[in-house]
């Protein structure tokens, strides 16, 4: 299977002319945490009455192997804390793993929690390229009086947060763009990734990227059969997306996907919107945002 997959991600890489892919949105972490995420993607079955079985469920190093098999040059290792206490342990995790782990571009979270502003500073002064904040896991409000120094350090910086704050697959507390929308009106020089597109306030996260320079989107499981059922991209906003061109980035949840990955890559291919906008979200947006060399 995966060397056919493989086959087929390398046909659609060199129908563009790609030198690889560049992924903001895959998942590495501790094993006993990652273990804990699949129960719940196990779970969520009987939840939502739509099953979510895990495409990858492999040990880390092949799951780093099938990236490789497919083209990516640079990817992710999302990872959140969903109480206090967790987030510099999973920060010197994923530092460890990026250094060992070469395309992973150095990933690094944060919760509102005292030592918050210390932690991440820390990370950024050893070279943290890209942090995740998950509101609806870690179910705290991102304009907590805690995380003010945190968003002013990181727009400082100028360093990406991709951020699940949209309120698929289950809404929670502080998910959705009201909350968002507050946090751009005090730090409006933060350079946000919406994950999922925003998934299902997709207009709200979109009206969000044209009003700040800095928001951008991942692509991570939109458009896809998987979402489209439950939560389909609005057909009417779709001459949107070419407006943001520059501002969509490659995602895909790797490996916690209930489908094959080339999938998400036929998803974006049949939106028809044209080969050059292919080119800039699969690969030319992300590494003009990170800084990659023109070839691998």
């Amino acid at each position: 299977m995966s060397g056919r997959e493989a086959a087929a991600v390398r046909a659609f890489r060199t129908r563009l002319g790609l030198p690889g892919l560049v992924d903001v949105h895959t998942h590495f972490m501790p094993e006993r945490v990652l273990k804990k995420v699949w129960a719940y993607f196990d779970a969520i079955g009987p939840m939502t009455g739509v099953e979510w079985p895990i495409t990858y469920r492999h040990e880390e190093e092949r799951r780093v192997a099938l990236l490789r098999e497919f083209g990516v040059r640079s990817f992710t290792s999302m990872l959140y804390p969903h109480k206090a206490g967790m987030a510099a342990w999973l920060n010197g995790w994923a530092a460890g793993f990026a250094e060992r782990t070469p395309g992973c571009l150095h990933t690094a979270t944060f919760f509102p929690e005292e030592g918050a502003e210390s932690y991440v500073r820390q990370e950024v002064e050893r070279g943290a390229r890209v942090f995740k904040a998950h509101l609806q896991v870690g179910a705290y409000d991102p304009n907590d009086a805690l995380l003010d120094p945190v968003w002013g350090l990181l727009a400082d910086a100028g360093i990406p947060v991709v951020t699940h704050c949209g309120s698929g697959p289950q809404p929670g507390r502080h998910t959705g763009p009201e909350p968002i929308g507050r946090l751009l009106g005090r730090h409006p020089r933060l350079r946000l990734i919406v994950a999922h597109m925003g998934m299902p306030e997709h207009t709200d996260f979109l009206d969000l990227a044209a009003s700040y320079d800095g928001v951008m989107l991942d692509t991570t499981m939109a458009f896809t059969d998987f979402s489209e059922s439950m939560s389909p991209f609005p057909a009417g906003e779709r001459a949107r997306l070419l407006d943001l061109a520059d501002r969509v980035l490659l995602g895909t949840d790797f490996p916690n996907i209930p489908y094959p990955y080339v999938h998400q890559l036929h998803a974006l291919e049949r939106l028809e919107l044209g080969d050059e906008w292919l080119r800039a979200v699969c690969h030319d947006n992300g590494a003009r945002l990170f800084g990659l060399p023109d070839s691998p």
